[in-house]
């Protein structure tokens, strides 16, 4: 099986993938969890630095995702054309112009899905962002195509 499709690289596409990329790790975790507690303990002693703090925890890492995004997405030539997408038998061609690689399914670090993309990890913090609105009807290729050619324990993909 074969699967072509096109990627135009958004803000909010990449904003999710570092949104999952963040709270799915121990640092997103815990520094919701220090802001749940500052704002728990604000509201048994009233302080409001405590409630200062928490929301500070809280709503920082969005915000400052977002930015960041939305500054690669300027700022990042790769991201001002689409990227043409193969997935195939041997792993998976990524052309930019020009411009081509291939990766082998070996290669591949794990595949996960957010609600709004797939998530094809080619390393441990660097990952194709296949937004599910691009995909159309092909995702479920995309999914059968990914799950068929790595390890089962790499993939936790939800349709």
């Amino acid at each position: 099986m074969k699967c072509e499709f096109d990627v135009q690289m958004t803000t909010a596409a990449l904003y999710d993938y570092n949104m999952y990329h963040t709270y799915t790790g121990s640092a997103g975790i815990a520094g919701t969890a220090a802001g749940a507690i500052f704002i728990i303990i604000y509201l048994s002693v009233k302080n409001p630095m405590y409630l200062a703090a928490g929301l500070l925890l809280i709503l920082y890492s969005p915000v400052a995702l977002y930015v960041s995004s939305y500054k690669q997405i300027k700022l990042n030539p790769a991201y001002k054309k689409p990227l043409h997408y193969i997935l195939d038998y041997e792993g998976v061609t990524v052309i930019s112009g020009d411009e081509s690689i291939k990766v082998g399914w070996d290669k591949m670090y794990k595949a996960r899905s957010t609600n709004q993309s797939i998530l094809l990890y080619t390393g441990r913090a660097s990952a194709w962002v296949f937004p599910k609105k691009d995909l159309g009807q092909q995702r479920y290729d995309v999914i059968e195509i990914i799950s068929t050619h790595m390890s089962p324990d790499k993939v936790k993909i939800r349709q």
